[in-house]
């Protein structure tokens, strides 16, 4: 059969590059329904509520803030250690349209744990809408995606398998969803350490959660734990700072 060959985008190039650097990597996954009743009373009654991939990416980080495990990468290089990061940083997929392709691009979140959920969403929708050119992690990662294979391949294992590098390149954990999509349980492959995915919020007010993990970082009875936590935060945490969000009703003063 006579086909059209297609030269591969920057966009998919990256992908390829993600593949890549994922085989190998012993993953294991654990899901579980959470209850979110109380947070979804708050975020309803938020005037501009931020997005489910914000409200992760927070609460995620804060049960990390406790739990240094959750901030933990394997590291190969000078020899095969564990390597604890001070603080989170997420990658978050963002699903873009360039030059008519469909893409997915990852952006980058410092320390989530201390910033608002706010400025949270706000970086996430820059992500989505602003050019490649204004978001400095899709600058830094187009660069290296524009490199010769062996640079790109040298390049990959340099943030991949020293662990101060790990943060700065693919981040303590990872969040990726297609529930605005008309969700499906999604399991995403990345180098790890650890990828949180989500589900849409069912009409029981629950909301499905799956978690991926390096299983040469932890095991499973942890994660359990951080499932429970993390339904924990969401609830208070996170339901708290959408209630503060809600602006306070004005009372008419008599004259």
């Amino acid at each position: 059969m006579r086909g059209t060959p297609k030269t591969i985008s920057l966009r998919r190039r990256l992908i390829c590059d993600l593949m890549h650097a994922s085989m190998g990597v012993p993953f294991v996954s654990l899901s579980r329904s959470l209850n979110i009743r109380p947070l979804l009373e708050a975020r309803a009654g938020a005037t501009a509520p931020a997005g489910w991939a914000a409200i992760f990416v927070k609460a995620f980080a804060l049960v990390a803030r406790d739990e240094p495990i959750l901030r933990t990468v394997y590291a190969k290089w000078p020899w095969p250690a564990l390597y604890e990061l001070p603080k989170s940083v997420a990658l978050v997929a963002i699903a873009r349209v360039e030059a008519g392709e469909e893409c997915v691009m990852p952006q980058r979140i410092t320390a989530p744990e201390a910033l608002s959920l706010a400025a949270i969403d706000a970086e996430i929708r820059r992500g989505k809408t602003a050019p490649i050119s204004d978001v400095p992690m899709f600058r830094k990662i187009m660069r290296t995606t524009r490199l010769p294979l062996p640079l790109r391949r040298l390049s990959w294992a340099i943030g991949l398998n020293f662990g101060r590098q790990r943060g700065n390149w693919f981040g303590s954990f990872g969040v990726s969803s297609v529930a605005a999509y008309g969700g499906g349980e999604l399991h995403p492959i990345t180098p790890g350490p650890y990828i949180v995915s989500y589900g849409r919020v069912e009409p029981d007010q629950s909301i499905h959660v799956l978690i991926r993990w390096d299983h040469r970082v932890t095991d499973a009875a942890p994660i359990a734990r951080v499932l429970t936590r993390l339904e924990q935060v969401l609830n208070t945490d996170i339901a708290a700072e959408l209630r503060e969000a809600i602006p306070k009703p004005v009372r008419a003063v008599r004259t």
